[in-house]
């Protein structure tokens, strides 16, 4: 960064010059960029972070699922609802702790994987980013995350 852009950003309100906006306009490009390959697997966006999750883990609680996902109970239940109809997952009861459900894939939701293999490879050639540039990119959003979540918290104490 030169020393011109240093100086502009800390108090600027033009829009272009936010990070907020910066990313926001950023997430959704490439929220849209996905769109088409998994309209081919029957899901939305937020569906397929659920699926991601799954198949990494095989099995998860509601709760850890939206631990990991950064989302809360009320968004996470519905996209569970609508996979297990879809016949991708299924929940049931923990039997040693009734307020736990656990989430498992199914046969299909198992099968689904194997067609995704190809979204982040196809995803990273339409965007034109090489695997160097994306593992520095996602290094520098999830610093940017750690430190935004470090300063909500000293705030909220």
């Amino acid at each position: 960064m030169t020393n011109q852009e240093d100086a502009a950003w800390p108090g600027s309100l033009l829009l272009d010059e936010q990070l907020c906006f910066a990313l926001y306009a950023a997430q959704r490009a490439v929220t849209a960029a996905y769109r088409p390959l998994l309209d081919e697997l029957g899901l939305t966006y937020p569906q397929y972070l659920v699926m991601l999750c799954l198949w990494e883990r095989r099995e998860t609680t509601v709760k850890e699922l939206a631990g990991a996902l950064r989302l809360d109970y009320g968004t996470v239940s519905p996209l569970l609802k609508r996979l297990e109809a879809a016949g991708l997952l299924s929940r049931r009861r923990s039997a040693r702790d009734e307020r736990s459900v656990r989430i498992t894939l199914t046969g299909r939701g198992e099968q689904l994987q194997d067609r995704a293999e190809a979204v982040p490879e196809t995803l990273a050639a339409a965007t034109g980013l090489r695997g160097g540039d994306v593992a520095r990119l996602r290094a520098e959003l999830w610093e940017l995350a750690a430190r935004a979540e470090r300063s909500t918290r000293k705030t909220a104490t």
